[in-house]
């Protein structure tokens, strides 16, 4: 590597999969294949000395100094119980610095746990949402697929990942790079990192009622041309009011309450994703026209779908190319 090389390093705790350390270093190792002034070198480093026999990840054990990086990213599949004082005070020393330091999937446990998330937020898996939450009261915990504040970057895990490396090289060297990178990946779009994470159905609603969740699965399955409540009900063989009494029961709202925000919640991943026109998006999420999204949409979020897209895209450092044609 050049002297100008911009030094990530990996810290990497026991027992890791390969995956989540993969998916980082492909993107960053395709940025540099395809763009001749990209230039990285990437170091690897275990933070703990593993059980022996067990198998791990290639790195270099640390040495006792984490300097000479310029961003270093904590990788974990499962929560650390600890962090051992020697490496707590080293981590500490380059938050100091104004290193940008990462939690990718569990890693970021090891940074709540010193203390330098607090106040910050940190995209943590729906799996360890309410042990995080509990633990960590002073970290914003998000469901977000990934989070960028200020010095600090985390991602939840799986694919999150490689959405997080892609923004990381759009911030370093532009959104047009990014894009290479995600083609060549065959990425199918570049995801935000507001968005949310597809939380399992049992999770999302909180129940293993069989009733609930074909009523839940029914209303998914049928977002342009929705159904009425006697219609799910007949689906689901059960009564109108037995349904009601269910929804009431796990979710604390009638079934329409529910059909409706889920299908104000699939708006808005359009808006953000896609350049189709407000009324397009309208009218494919079962609203009749678009003064009736408009307002639906407006008493949901408390910004119309215009306000609430100009909004995301002012924010996010890439842009969706609008329609030719937008009313609504």
């Amino acid at each position: 590597m050049t002297s100008t090389a911009h030094c990530i390093g990996f810290l990497i705790w026991p027992q890791t999969r390969p995956t989540t350390l993969a998916l980082a270093e492909e993107a960053l190792r395709v940025a540099q294949r395809i763009h001749p002034d990209v230039s990285y070198e990437l170091r690897f480093l275990q933070a703990e000395a593993p059980q022996p026999g067990a198998w791990q990840l290639p790195g270099e054990p640390w040495s006792g100094r984490l300097d000479g990086c310029q961003k270093l990213f904590l990788l974990a599949d499962e929560p650390p119980t600890q962090v051992a004082p020697a490496l707590a005070q080293a981590l500490k020393q380059l938050a100091r610095g104004g290193v940008l330091l990462g939690g990718l999937s569990a890693g970021v446990y090891p940074l709540a746990q010193l203390g330098l998330l607090d106040g910050y937020r940190a995209a943590v898996h729906w799996r360890w949402q309410d042990d995080f939450t509990e633990r960590f009261p002073k970290v914003i915990a998000t469901s977000h697929l990934f989070d960028w504040d200020r010095d600090r970057l985390s991602a939840c895990g799986g694919l999150a990942v490689l959405d997080l490396l892609l923004a990381v090289l759009a911030r370093d060297h532009g959104a047009e790079l990014a894009g290479a990178v995600s083609e060549e990946l065959v990425v199918e779009r570049i995801r935000e990192g507001g968005e949310r994470q597809r939380i399992p159905l049992q999770n999302r609603i909180g129940s293993s009622h069989p009733k609930l969740t074909q009523a839940v699965l029914l209303m998914e399955a049928n977002i342009e041309e929705p159904l009425t409540t006697d219609e799910i009900a007949q689906h689901v063989c059960v009564s109108r009011r037995q349904l009601e009494r269910i929804f009431k029961q796990y979710l604390n709202r009638v079934p329409s309450q529910y059909y409706l925000e889920l299908r104000l919640n699939k708006a808005r991943q359009l808006l953000m994703q896609t350049s189709k026109s407000i009324i397009q998006i309208g009218l494919s999420c079962g609203f009749s026209s678009g003064p009736h999204f408009s307002s639906a949409y407006r008493n949901f979020f408390g910004a119309t779908p215009r306000e609430d897209r100009n909004q995301r895209r002012s924010a996010s450092p890439f842009e969706i190319a609008p329609a030719s044609v937008e009313r609504g």
